[in-house]
């Protein structure tokens, strides 16, 4: 690897393994332009020094009754200091969440979640997402229809 990091051929290897995580050792040489061995030893590498952090498969959410996408802006009551400690911990634990951010801007945290529909989401938001400690406010966008929806990163 090169000063900053990555070489050519490293970022090859990400950038083939973002499209296909199953590609074998000798496709994903070819593709690159390395022999087998070579580039198992970049994979590895590349997984030891935190580039690739792991392997999935990405599921239809709509066949998995998980087809709704709500973006959900939450606020937190500031009296404690414990407070965003305490909802990090408590976000963990939910499973329709799949991503949450702490933000600037009016409100403290930007939550994804995936549910059946709206019905299930009025269920997930009153009894599991407001129960959460510290949240006093929250404000629901549900989205209508995925544009563009990737974990790639620009290599």
């Amino acid at each position: 690897m090169v000063q900053d990091g990555l070489d050519n051929y490293d970022r090859k290897i990400l950038k083939v393994l973002q499209n296909d995580g199953r590609v074998s050792y000798t496709d994903l040489g070819k593709q690159v332009g390395l022999t087998t061995t070579p580039c198992i030893e970049r994979v590895r590498k590349l997984e030891r020094h935190g580039y690739i952090q792991g392997y999935s498969a990405k599921l239809n959410a709509k066949k998995l009754d998980a087809g709704l996408v709500v973006f959900v802006q939450i606020s937190l009551n500031r009296s404690s200091k414990q407070t965003f400690e305490q909802f990090r911990n408590a976000i963990q634990m939910l499973e329709p969440v799949q991503e949450c951010y702490l933000v600037t801007g009016s409100f403290d945290f930007l939550v994804k979640a995936r549910v059946k529909d709206m019905r299930a989401y009025r269920d997930f938001l009153e009894e599991e997402l407001l129960a959460v400690p510290g949240v006093s406010d929250s404000t629901s966008i549900a989205a209508m229809e995925t544009v563009k929806e990737t974990l790639a990163v620009k290599l």
